[in-house]
């Protein structure tokens, strides 16, 4: 096996590895279980996993067990803190509080309150700078939310087919950082293989850059293609899982965009009556969506994976 291929091999099993944690948090995961999910053998997928990801499997697994947490405490305020803990796997209130505390610095009830007046703080404004007195609006399918004076939001719930994609991963901030990547490497990578606009597009958040680490934050650049493609330039295949997801039908810039997403995730995700699942969120770009070079406007949807609270 030649070098490149062995490589690509090896960061295939490790993602497939994150993929089971992420899917499984709520439940015991054991080095036995990982290392099979690798092929690998536990002593030597032990050290693999360290050396690779720059923290242990246990440290790894604790993490995110927290991270996911939190990110769930902020969004489902309504949810007690004993399910949101059993949701990522601990056993009881106690352990979860010692860990939250020990990431964090406080406990996951001070975490929701401390998020929950920031939020209110941002929907007074809101509401004090619009001649709107009730900002939802509800439809069997679509729901609106003003996130700035006479700019109606519009969530829409889909039922997403799964998709085979080819992936490039970026392991650092979110931001410009990311838009260098899709033109630093993807595109070069995209025009190799022929995947230019006529191939609709994803971009993969794994992480809430408000809760974890900047240069920990993982994002995936990729193509939609068929079953039978074969990857090659250091890219790795994958499937984005089908479901039940909220949509927003972004336009702007790079700079608004986060924005967006902290609207959706923050203020319209907690009083839908929807909670996030262990899928990932992603911007989806349509074949042929749009793109001003000039302005540097685009269009994507912003979608969410969801199931009832």
């Amino acid at each position: 096996m030649a070098y490149q291929d062995s490589r690509t091999e090896y960061v295939q099993r490790m993602h497939r590895v994150l993929a089971h944690i992420d899917q499984h948090l709520d439940r015991a995961l054991s080095l036995q279980e990982l290392a099979e999910v690798a092929h690998f053998s536990p002593f030597h997928f032990h050290r693999l996993f360290a050396a690779w990801m720059g923290e242990t499997l246990g440290d790894y697994l604790r993490r995110r067990r927290v991270e996911v947490a939190a990110m769930r405490l902020s969004a489902q305020p309504k949810v007690k803190v004993l399910n949101v803990a059993l949701s990522v796997g601990f056993g009881s209130s106690e352990a979860f509080t010692r860990a939250f505390r020990s990431r964090f610095g406080c406990a996951p009830s001070v975490w929701r309150d401390q998020r929950r007046d920031s939020q209110n703080s941002k929907m007074s404004q809101v509401v004090s700078n619009s001649d709107q007195a009730d900002l939802w609006g509800l439809s069997e399918n679509a729901f609106t939310l003003t996130t700035q004076p006479g700019t109606p939001m519009k969530v829409t719930l889909i039922d997403r087919a799964p998709a085979t994609i080819a992936y490039l991963r970026h392991v650092g901030p979110y931001g410009p950082a990311v838009g260098r990547f899709w033109q630093e490497t993807y595109v070069p990578w995209a025009v190799m293989n022929k995947l230019g606009f006529d191939h609709a597009r994803y971009g993969i958040s794994y992480d809430d850059p408000s809760v974890t680490a900047p240069e920990q934050c993982r994002y995936d650049a990729c193509a939609e293609v068929a079953e039978d493609f074969v990857v090659n330039g250091g890219a790795l295949k994958g499937v984005v899982p089908g479901g039940q997801y909220a949509v927003y039908q972004f336009k702007g810039s790079n700079a608004a965009i986060s924005g967006a997403w902290m609207a959706l995730l923050r203020d319209w995700l907690p009083s839908s009556g929807f909670q996030l699942d262990a899928r990932p969120c992603f911007e989806y770009y349509p074949k042929g969506s749009f793109y001003d070079e000039k302005s540097g406007e685009f269009t994507c949807e912003i979608c969410i994976p969801v199931m009832p609270l």
